[in-house]
C-alpha cells in the first residue's frame, strides 16, 4: 500500500506494517522508482521533512539531465573509492607529500632531512602507518607525551611539525575535522607549556674578559677550520653563515660582508663590516688557497663547505683530553666547554657591558630579529655605519694590535683590497 505524500514521494506500507519512502518519476517514457531510507525516527529512520528534501534533491537530479537513482550509484562508488584511498594516506605518506610541496621554499636539503628526521624518531614509530584521516587527539598524545618532558624543546618542535602534516593532509582532502595536534585551545590543556617543563640551556660561552687569551691560542693553529672559527668570532656570525661563505658574497672595497636572505636564519640580507682582522682572515686564507674555491673555508681537497663539526673539533682540541671530572680549560662560567655559537653570547655581554652603540646595534651584529611590531616598523635602517664602529672595537678587544702567526694583527697590510681582489 502506498500513500502519496506529493512531488513523486511515497510512503510505502508493507507486510508487518513495515514503513519505507520512495520517490517515483519517469525517465524517458519508463517508470522508475527510488527509495529513500525507511521512515521513522533517527539513527534507523527517515523523518517525513528528510525524505521530503531528498526527494527535492532528486527531482533537480532529474530536471538537470541525470538519473537519480544512476547519480546515487555514482556517489556511493566515490565515497568508497575514497575510503579505500584514505586507508592507504598514511601520516608517512602525508608527511612526504608536504617535505616535498614545501621543500623548494627551505634554505637547504639538510632543513628538509632534519624536519623528517624527527617525525622519524618520534612520530612514526607510533603513527607513522597510520591513515592520516584516523589520527585524533590520543594518537597524537601517545607520541608527544613521552618526550614531552624529557626533551621539552624537540616534543615541541615535533607537534609543530605533526600539526603541519595534518594541515597538509586535510587540505589534500586526505582528512576532516580539526587537527588534533593544534596547541592553542587544544593540546595546551592537556600538556604544560614547554618552556614552563624544563629551563631552557644556553650554548656554553666563553667569558668575554677571556677572548683575547682564547685568540691568542687560537692564532697558534693552522688550517681553514682555525682561520673560520677566528672569523666568525670577528664576525659574530653564526658557524653556518661563516661555513658556507662565498667569495662572491665579499665586497672587498667596502670591507662589507654581504649575506643572502637565503642563508640567514631569519630570511633577511645581513650585511656584515669587516674589521681590519675580519679583512686580515681572508687574506691569510686566500693565501692558503690552492685553487679558486667558490668557498671562503673550502675543505680539504674539494671545493665544498667545512663540515659543521669543524669547528667544534677546533675547540674540542684546543681542550685535550684533559683529567677526567675536570673543568676544561676554555669553558663558560659554570665549567662547561664553550662551543661555537657561545662566541655570539659572549659578544653580546661584551657589548652590552662595554660599550655606547646600543641594544639596537648590537641586536642587528647578531642579526636578530625585532620583535616587537612597533618598533620594527620605525627600523629602516641596519645601522651599518654603528655596527662597524661597534665590530672594529670588538676586533680589538678580541686581538688588539698585536700581530698573530696566522692572520697578522690590525694593522696588518695583507688586509688590503689590493691582495684579495681576485675575491
Amino acid at each position: 500500500m502506498r500513500f502519496v505524500d506529493g512531488d513523486g514521494l511515497y510512503l510505502q506500507v508493507a507486510a508487518g506494517d513495515t514503513k519505507s519512502w520512495l520517490f517515483r518519476y519517469m525517465l524517458r517514457g519508463k517508470s522508475r522508482e527510488m527509495g529513500l531510507g525507511a521512515a521513522g525516527e533517527p539513527p534507523d529512520g527517515v523523518p517525513l521533512a528528510k525524505a521530503r528534501v531528498l526527494a527535492a534533491q532528486a527531482k533537480a537530479t532529474l530536471r538537470a539531465g541525470n538519473d537519480p537513482i544512476t547519480a546515487r550509484q555514482i556517489e556511493a562508488a566515490a565515497r568508497i573509492k575514497a575510503a579505500a584511498e584514505a586507508k592507504d594516506r598514511s601520516f608517512k605518506a602525508a608527511a612526504m607529500a608536504l617535505v616535498e610541496t614545501k621543500q623548494p621554499g627551505w634554505r637547504n636539503a639538510k632543513h628538509g632531512q632534519q624536519w623528517l628526521a624527527t617525525l622519524e624518531a618520534y612520530a612514526y614509530p607510533e603513527i607513522g602507518e597510520m591513515p592520516v584521516a584516523e589520527i585524533d587527539t590520543a594518537a597524537v598524545l601517545r607520541v608527544l607525551r613521552p618526550i614531552w618532558e624529557r626533551v621539552p624543546e624537540t616534543a615541541s618542535r615535533t607537534r609543530q611539525r605533526v600539526e603541519a602534516v595534518l594541515d597538509g593532509a586535510a587540505l589534500r582532502g586526505w582528512r576532516t575535522g580539526d587537527n588534533p595536534a593544534r596547541w592553542k585551545g587544544h593540546l595546551a590543556g592537556a600538556l604544560p607549556p614547554p618552556r614552563k617543563v624544563k629551563p631552557v640551556e644556553h650554548h656554553p660561552a666563553l667569558p668575554w674578559e677571556r677572548i683575547g687569551e682564547f685568540m691568542a691560542a687560537l692564532a697558534e693553529r693552522d688550517g681553514m677550520a682555525p682561520l673560520a672559527l677566528r672569523f666568525a668570532i670577528l664576525t659574530a656570525a653564526r658557524s653556518g653563515e661563516v661555513r658556507g661563505a662565498r667569495w662572491s658574497e665579499v665586497d672587498v672595497r667596502d670591507k662589507v660582508w654581504i649575506v643572502p636572505g637565503a642563508r640567514m636564519k631569519s630570511g633577511v640580507v645581513h650585511r656584515v663590516p669587516l674589521s681590519a682582522a675580519a679583512m686580515a682572515v681572508l687574506a691569510r686564507v686566500r693565501e692558503l688557497a690552492k685553487t679558486d674555491a667558490d668557498f671562503v673555508f673550502p675543505a680539504t681537497r674539494k671545493n665544498t663547505a667545512l663540515s659543521d663539526m669543524a669547528l667544534s673539533e677546533v675547540i674540542r682540541r684546543m681542550n685535550g683530553r684533559g683529567e677526567p671530572g675536570a673543568t676544561p680549560h676554555w669553558s663558560d662560567a659554570e665549567g662547561r666547554a664553550i662551543v661555537p655559537h657561545g662566541f655570539r653570547a659572549s659578544f653580546r655581554m661584551w657589548a652590552g657591558e662595554t660599550r655606547p652603540e646600543g641594544r639596537e646595534a648590537a641586536e642587528m651584529a647578531l642579526a636578530h630579529s625585532v620583535k616587537d611590531r612597533v618598533e620594527a616598523a620605525y627600523m629602516r635602517s641596519d645601522l651599518l655605519a654603528k655596527r662597524r664602529t661597534l665590530m672594529d672595537a670588538w676586533a680589538r678587544h678580541c686581538v688588539g694590535g698585536v700581530a698573530t702567526p696566522d692572520c697578522g694583527g690590525l694593522a696588518s697590510s695583507r688586509a688590503t683590497p689590493q691582495h684579495l681582489e681576485k675575491a
